[in-house]
């Protein structure tokens, strides 16, 4: 390999992780090696990137010696465990997981909304949930467009986001109820719950755990997460959000029903949809008379976020709704994630910590 730089996937054998390296793989980085970090029970594992063949490795402090980049996936206990040890053995991290996403001296970075947040890295920079990157990729060219005020997401989001054994119990339900057999449940809404419900044909309005004001984690998440990248506090009111999280049993690429209210009553769908066909990571599909709008099918296994449906809330002037589909594991994860550590190498910020 060339000379470049020595990046570390962690939790290499994952459904994120394996798409890391794949996105890697077509990235701009200058790579001079890659570490691959699992589970003891993956470690002799062997994977092709660029034609040479890599060993999975098990998670050691030690494997963290001489990298300069941490790509995690690999679920929030290890990422705690392992990244302040792989920052202090001179890497930056940029994790997957919600370890360190509402801590207020890490950034939380969609590239295309905030990637001057990036300048303030103390080593760590967490990528957001799957279903809040996406959402702010479709809003923030229409927040700098007319404004944004108010948001109410409802997700419609996919059995991948639970991981590969999610993925795995809801095709297991499908062919079990299409055979009338019973559907066994043991995952979904969440793995810690008192009760498993089958995803096969079925909504379930629970994704992660319920808090004490009756929201989901889930939904908490999107909630505190777009202040946080949008204003820079997860706390901020300039932006009024709520979210209705629900887990659809589609296998990739999450859904989004939006309504936003812009506070310019003024503002115009040709506004909106001006602002997105020009923004960034975002492919505008916007025809309704032909029947043209974002469908979990087609942006599985692409990079964009995909909006349409745009129209005008009748009763409310200013107001809008739209229609966001993204794929949930890898502009939702692992090219996210890969996106931030492109964007660390361009800016040279790979080895420069804030004061």
């Amino acid at each position: 390999m060339q000379e470049g730089f020595t990046i570390a996937i962690l939790g290499a054998t994952g459904a994120v992780g394996t798409r890391m390296l794949a996105q890697l793989a077509q990235s701009t980085i200058p790579i001079k090696a890659v570490k691959l970090l699992a589970s003891p029970r993956s470690a002799g594992k062997q994977v092709t990137f660029r034609g040479h063949v890599l060993t999975v490795a098990a998670t050691t402090a030690d494997a963290f010696t001489d990298v300069d980049l941490v790509l995690a996936s690999a679920g929030s206990a290890v990422s705690k465990q392992f990244l302040p040890l792989a920052v202090a053995r001179g890497a930056v991290c940029v994790d997957n997981t919600s370890a360190f996403r509402m801590v207020p001296t890490v950034p939380l970075v969609v590239p295309e909304v905030n990637e001057e947040a990036l300048r303030q890295h103390h080593g760590l920079i967490a990528n957001p949930n799957c279903s809040t990157i996406q959402m702010m990729v479709a809003l923030n060219p229409i927040r700098q467009a007319v404004g944004l005020k108010q948001i109410i997401v409802s997700t419609y989001q996919a059995a991948s986001g639970a991981g590969q054994s999610g993925l795995n119990e809801f095709y297991q339900e499908a062919k079990d109820y299409l055979a009338e057999q019973p559907m066994t449940a043991t995952i979904f809404p969440t793995k810690g719950a008192q009760q498993h419900y089958p995803l096969a044909f079925n909504l379930l309005p629970q994704i992660d755990v319920l808090e004490d004001d009756l929201y989901s984690h889930e939904e908490w998440k999107m909630i505190h997460e777009t202040k946080k990248i949008m204003l820079g506090a997860m706390n901020a009111s300039e932006i009024k959000v709520t979210a209705t999280c629900v887990r659809v049993p589609v296998p990739f690429s999450h859904g989004e029903s939006i309504w936003i209210d812009t506070g310019d009553p003024n503002a115009t769908v040709s506004q909106l949809r001006q602002a997105l066909a020009a923004a960034p990571g975002v492919v505008l599909q916007d025809e309704p008379q032909q029947q043209l709008y974002p469908q979990p099918l087609n942006a599985t296994g692409t990079r964009a976020t995909y909006v349409g449906r745009i129209r005008p809330d009748l009763e409310n002037p200013g107001a809008f709704n739209l229609w966001v589909v993204a794929d949930n594991l890898l502009k939702g994860a692992a090219w996210n994630t890969v996106q931030i550590a492109e964007c660390l190498v361009a800016d040279g910020l790979v080895h420069a910590l804030a004061e």
